[in-house]
């Protein structure tokens, strides 16, 4: 539907549908108030200011069970988890990552995918040296596992200072390692240069933000053949235009894994 356009960009949306009601309420949680204002004018509404708390950590379930990747990661939400986890999957690497102000924890479909595909990558470069961009990186997890499977650096990036925030506490609270640099940056502005290019970019945002952004996550890659682009945040109904956007920046398609009504992709560059 046309409003779901309007609002993909928006970082916060919830939609709660009425029973038996041809209405809708849609509520965003906006950082400025000219984006609320924009959203105000386009449907109408109400606005109200909201407390300065950290809702992510004060509405996230309690008891969330640990997430296992495959054989090879275990993601908890608790540090006392973690010395458990590691009795009970020796082997495995143990990573934790409390509800914060930022997105990933590993519970949610999109980073639980990227995660997965992450393990398989990790097992196609067993042997190789290869390293990791993760634009909007969040909490850090999908940077902090690529290091745990193997991969030599990770440069990790978000727009939000917020997230950047909690991605460094996540470094230090999972061990500290030198090989992961988090820094604030907009994907439509940082260049890397040829020491900071990576093997493999993971990119989970919004499909309206990655169709715009295509051109730009390619040159993140190297130009030698075989460097891979791991996508996520794409609703079904926005596969279609997603994926020949990426088509258009030169990607081609690998794989593609549905988990509910969110699409991932595994794309790879040109040789």
């Amino acid at each position: 539907m046309w409003w779901t356009q309007q609002l993909a960009g928006v970082s916060s949306v919830v939609y709660t549908a009425v029973p038996r009601s041809s209405c809708l309420l849609v509520e965003c949680y906006c950082g400025h108030v000219a984006e609320t204002a924009a959203l105000l004018s386009a449907f109408g509404g109400a606005m109200r200011e909201l407390e300065d708390r950290d809702w992510v950590a004060a509405t996230a379930p309690e008891n969330t069970p640990p997430l296992i990747i495959r054989n090879r990661l275990v993601v908890v939400s608790s540090p006392a988890l973690v010395p458990l986890m590691k009795q009970r999957y020796p082997g495995r690497q143990v990573l934790c990552f409390p509800a914060e102000k930022a997105f990933g924890t590993g519970n949610h479909g999109t980073t639980a995918t990227c995660l997965r595909l992450l393990c398989d990558e990790a097992r196609a470069r067993r042997g190789q040296s290869w390293r990791i961009i993760d634009v909007g990186c969040g909490t850090g997890i999908l940077g902090l596992a690529a290091l745990s499977l193997g991969a030599q650096q990770a440069f990790c990036f978000d727009f939000d200072a917020s997230a950047v925030e909690v991605a460094q506490r996540n470094v230090l609270r999972n061990g500290g390692t030198a090989d992961m640099r988090v820094f604030r940056a907009d994907v439509f502005e940082w260049e890397p240069d040829e020491s900071e290019r990576a093997e493999v970019v993971v990119a989970n945002l919004y499909s309206g933000l990655l169709q715009h952004a295509f051109p730009r996550l390619r040159s993140y890659l190297p130009e030698t053949p075989g460097g891979m682009l791991i996508v996520s945040g794409i609703l079904r109904e926005q596969e279609e235009d997603t994926l020949s956007a990426a088509q258009q920046a030169g990607f081609s398609l690998l794989r593609r894994t549905v988990c509910g009504k969110w699409v991932s992709m595994k794309l790879t560059q040109p040789a």
